[in-house]
This record gives structure tokens, sequence and C-alpha cells, in this order.
């Protein structure tokens, strides 16, 4: 797993909620943060942003590079790109349809082999899903839960079955659930 220090921690340091890496909010800890006296530099704010999308999604800076040249290749803007192909993920996916609590969650379902895309199992949790995927759990109790986040709008929750959901569109910037200035991670990768 590729976030080592407390999860709180992390939060707390970035300032921002991240509804991927768990679902305790910086308010229900005790200690606040030190401020910073000085303004933080362009780096700083840089390298903040990306680890803000590295830690929510939950991928190893290898990844993150991996994904940043898929999107360079992509037509549209990068940054955009970026979180959508970020978004497309399986294991984000199980975690946004309402299935596993976070997405570190979501990640050990899929890789113990608890969830199907189109009655096939799969076992590997960066693999991308595709307008048109059915995404179904193997474990019944697993689904029980409401979702964490509202389900966005590129995904729809099949309300006969709740061990299941449907991909009906490609994700929208709009979708990505916590606030990312998506040009200073592009930015922070140009140096």
């Amino acid at each position: 797993m590729p976030v080592r220090s407390p999860r709180l921690k992390i939060i707390r340091r970035l300032g921002v909620p991240l509804p991927g890496l768990t679902r305790k909010t910086a308010g229900e800890s005790p200690a606040e943060p030190r401020t910073r006296r000085r303004r933080p530099s362009a780096y700083r704010l840089a390298l903040e942003e990306k680890q803000k999308v590295r830690f929510n999604y939950g991928v190893t800076e290898r990844q993150m590079r991996r994904y940043l040249e898929a999107a360079r290749r992509l037509q549209g803007h990068t940054g955009e790109n970026l979180l959508l192909l970020l978004e497309r993920r399986l294991d984000n996916t199980v975690f946004r349809l309402g299935f596993a609590a976070t997405i570190p969650a979501a990640r050990q379902l899929v890789a113990h082999g608890h969830v199907r895309v189109n009655g096939e199992r799969v076992d590997r949790p960066a693999d991308q899903v595709r307008v048109g995927d059915t995404v179904s759990l193997t474990l019944e109790g697993a689904a029980e839960r409401e979702p964490v986040l509202r389900v966005p709008a590129h995904l729809r929750r099949d309300p006969g079955d709740a061990t299941a959901g449907r991909v009906i569109a490609m994700p929208a910037r709009a979708d990505v659930p916590f606030p990312v200035k998506e040009s200073l991670v592009v930015e922070f990768y140009a140096r």
C-alpha cells in the first residue's frame, strides 16, 4: 500500500478531506497541526496537489507518472485527463458505487477476487472500466451499506441488485470528489 503514514495525519497536513483515503475527518482528532508562518513556495503548492491526488487514489509515484504519460497522449487537457483516468480505475469504481468504505478497502476486494466485471473475475485494481461495463460483487454482505459519497452521474447502482452497478458514461471533471488544481500536478511533473 502506498500510504504508509497515519491517514488522519496526511489529511490534516494537506488540509482537505480525502474521501477515498479514510471515512474519518481531521476534526475528530484533538491535535491540530502547527501552521506555517511563511508563505509556501510554488514547488510546495504543486507537491501538495500531487500528493492529494496520489493519497486519495492510493497510487504509487511510478503509477502516477505512467498515468500522466497516458494523459498526455489523450486529446484535451492533460490534468483533466489524468483525473479522469484515475476515476476510471476499478478500485475507485467499486468505492464510488458504495461497495467499499474506502479505496484501500475496494482495492482489497478486487485483489482478493471478489469483484466481477461483465461476469469475469478481475483481480487487478488498476484495470480501467469502460462505458457499458457491469461491476458486481461476489460477497453478499459487502454491499449492504450506503455509499460514502453520492454515486456520480457516470455510474448507476442496480436498483434490483445491491451487489451490482453499471458504468453508463465516461467520468466528468465534476465527478472528482475533492478539490484539486490539476494544472499544478502537471506543472510538478514538468520540472
